[in-house]
């Protein structure tokens, strides 16, 4: 036997396992994603925040959460064919549940941040949104100068977004961080805040539902945000069919649908 023959067949000898092994390693992969999980078990379990106004809000007369997500994770797990399972859960707490798997996704308006993708996957985006302030009618925030005067308290939601952009911002009025189960809304009708900093769909809903409650939007927009679905780290398969979701609702109209359903329209993303 050749030289040039023996090399071949030690070659031949190391790279037919190799071979061999590539399609094993994408089948696992694969099997390991959610996608797969999900579809073998029928089951679609979502992470909401139960407190979110327009997006994930549960009705105190029904029992039932309505919102934007609301609907759109039912359509996620009818394209699934899976039963849809909500955990709750918040801003504070949904990257340690995902970490935890307690839910394959998370379908509350959450905020697309630089910090947040450290710890998870986030989709395309679905909406745009920026900051605004609530306050009570009469009240001593009045314009958005009053908001960052000392002796105002402003409420932020613990873990959201909003609140380091507003502690940064505000350079006299006092940030309260408001955790579940207490909501920053609750604390403006008790009177133990002035001012609370939202997004859209918040400001929409409360000044919507209290005729006390008016919105202030600031002279420029701030702190504008996408804001995506999130998914645990790892699983490109699972984050590929959830952002193929997001591009099928906007072609098909659903995504549009919904929005303007919950008052929505003007902030869907392009």
């Amino acid at each position: 036997m050749t030289n040039v023959m023996s090399r071949l067949l030690r070659f031949a000898a190391v790279a037919l396992p190799v071979a061999v092994m590539a399609p094993q390693a994408a089948q696992a992969q694969a099997i390991q994603s959610r996608l797969i999980e999900v579809t073998k078990s029928k089951k679609l379990r979502v992470c909401q925040f139960p407190l979110y106004y327009s997006i994930s809000f549960r009705n105190p007369k029904t029992g039932e959460i309505e919102g934007i997500d609301a609907d759109l994770s039912k359509e996620l797990a009818k394209e699934l064919g899976a039963q849809l399972e909500i955990v709750e859960s918040s801003f504070g707490t949904f990257i340690a549940d995902l970490q935890a798997n307690k839910c394959e996704i998370g379908m509350f308006g959450v905020g697309a941040s630089l910090k947040r993708a450290q710890a998870v996957e986030f989709s395309k985006p679905y909406l745009i949104t920026n900051v605004y302030a609530v306050t009570r009618k009469g009240g001593p925030v009045k314009t958005w100068a009053d908001v960052d005067k000392k002796g105002v308290k402003a409420a932020v939601s613990l873990g959201s977004y909003i609140e380091p952009f507003m502690k940064s911002y505000l350079k006299n009025a006092e940030v309260v961080s408001v955790a579940p189960p207490n909501t920053r809304e609750g604390e403006l009708v008790a009177r133990r805040v002035d001012v609370i900093m939202t997004d859209f769909p918040t400001a929409v809903k409360v000044t919507d539902e209290f005729d006390w409650a008016q919105t202030i939007e600031p002279d420029e927009k701030l702190a504008v945000t996408p804001y995506a679905y999130v998914v645990p780290q790892g699983d490109q398969i699972w984050l590929n069919y959830v952002n193929l979701f997001i591009d099928t609702i906007k072609l098909d109209g659903r995504l549009k649908k919904y929005a303007e359903k919950n008052k929505l329209g003007p902030i869907v993303a392009p």
